[in-house]
């Protein structure tokens, strides 16, 4: 018996040393001290020992044993101060879910607030061509608003050397769509869109506009103001008035910017410059968005029949409907990923 466990202390010093985990302990304990070890068997063979043999042989085992427990004690010490512990009781840890953009959301809303109208929403290239971009526009080469609307060229290659750039606006969509298409036609696209500006509170680089176009037999401007009347109502509030500002666009004639009246003091015109409201700065009026009937040569340029068909287009930038709606006074926001203010429109 003697050599018996000696064995066994060999043993398990060696195993004790390869103990790497709370998982090892347990397996280790179980092993030498379990009901079926081989210590146990040792200990059921006591009662047929010699009356003066057991109470030495018990001392020694019970030594052996002591020495053991001591031993994986110790080591379960050791693995609570290197082990994470869990504790159950404790709170749980909240994880963070993501949430659409702001500038997606306004953009999906107003998307669908035309499709409700018979709009289809058709996304175009981001890199586009200049032909698309200006010459079918009835913007060429020499028009003075070129320099407002000159933006990022692409070196593709010699052979497309000033060929291809990142679209200025999302209108080579329509000129892409009624080239493949055949009146009557209603179509919205918004996207992503470059301009050479300055970045500063209201102006970027790179932002989002929706473009949207009919063309139709008998389109006329009484259309194209029932449209946006309807979407500006139900876009901001069913109270609101639009007004028409004449303008030019190259690629629309007649031409107008429109306002809506103020949703936030209700165009109450104020003179005391401390009560005036912030969105409107008191002028009573909002600017949204510019649009017009298509121009002929547009239609031309499509290969539509002038003619017989009319249409209207109009264009927005996401970003400023938004400031508007929600009253945000700096574009550059939108983009600086701050989470503090992007919860704010979280759904």
């Amino acid at each position: 018996m003697e050599n018996e466990i000696k064995r066994l202390e060999e043993e398990f010093q060696k195993d004790f040393q390869e103990i790497k985990s709370s998982k090892d302990l347990e397996a280790l304990r179980i092993k030498y001290l379990g009901r079926k070890s081989a210590f146990m068997q040792l200990f059921s063979r006591i009662p047929t020992l010699a009356k003066e043999e057991k109470g030495i042989w018990g001392k020694k085992l019970n030594t052996f044993k002591n020495k053991i427990t001591s031993l994986l004690e110790s080591k379960a010490g050791q693995g609570e101060n290197n082990e994470e512990k869990i504790d159950l009781t404790a709170p749980s840890v909240s994880r963070e879910e993501g949430s659409r953009h702001v500038l997606s959301t306004v953009s999906k809303e107003i998307c669908s607030i035309f499709e409700r109208l018979g709009f289809i929403t058709i996304e175009g290239k981001e890199i586009e061509e200049e032909w698309y971009n200006f010459e079918a526009l009835n913007i060429p080469s020499e028009h003075p608003s070129r320099e407002d609307f000159d933006t990022f060229y692409l070196d593709i290659g010699e052979k497309d050397k000033g060929k291809y750039l990142l679209r200025s606006h999302t209108s080579p969509s329509q000129i892409r769509v009624m080239k493949e298409s055949k009146p009557p036609l209603a179509v919205i696209s918004p996207g992503r869109v470059y301009r050479p500006d300055e970045v500063d509170a209201t102006h970027s680089f790179m932002f989002h506009q929706i473009e949207g176009f009919a063309v139709a037999k008998d389109m006329n401007f009484a259309h194209l103001k029932g449209v946006l009347l309807h979407f500006v109502r139900e876009f901001f509030s069913t109270g609101v008035e639009l007004r028409f500002r004449p303008h030019f666009f190259p690629f629309t004639e007649p031409s107008v910017e429109v306002d809506i009246s103020c949703f936030i003091c209700k165009n109450k015109k104020v003179e005391d410059s401390k009560k005036k409201c912030s969105v409107c700065k008191g002028k009573g009026w909002l600017e949204i968005l510019g649009c017009g009937m298509i121009h002929p040569k547009v239609l031309k340029a499509c290969g539509i029949d002038f003619k017989k068909y009319k249409g209207f287009a109009f264009g927005m930038g996401v970003e400023r409907i938004a400031m508007l709606k929600y009253g945000i006074n700096d574009i550059r926001l939108f983009y600086e990923n701050d989470v503090r203010f992007l919860k704010q429109f979280s759904l």
